[in-house]
């Protein structure tokens, strides 16, 4: 099976946003690119958009 891919793409942030989800990380013992991809995983998660055997994260 191939290993996936991640895509890099430019993300604009004002300070605080960036401050408080920079603190929230730390606070989970991520970083803030882990912790963006957390929160992006989770979201579509709860909506349903994820396909049978896309869930890797196992939240």
């Amino acid at each position: 099976m191939p290993k996936e891919q991640k895509k890099s793409f430019v993300l604009r942030l004002d300070s605080a946003t960036y401050n408080l989800i920079e603190k929230w990380a730390a606070d989970e013992f991520r970083s803030v690119n882990g912790q963006l991809e957390f929160l992006i995983h989770k979201a579509l998660k709860d909506a349903g958009r994820l396909k049978d055997g896309k869930d890797k994260q196992g939240t």
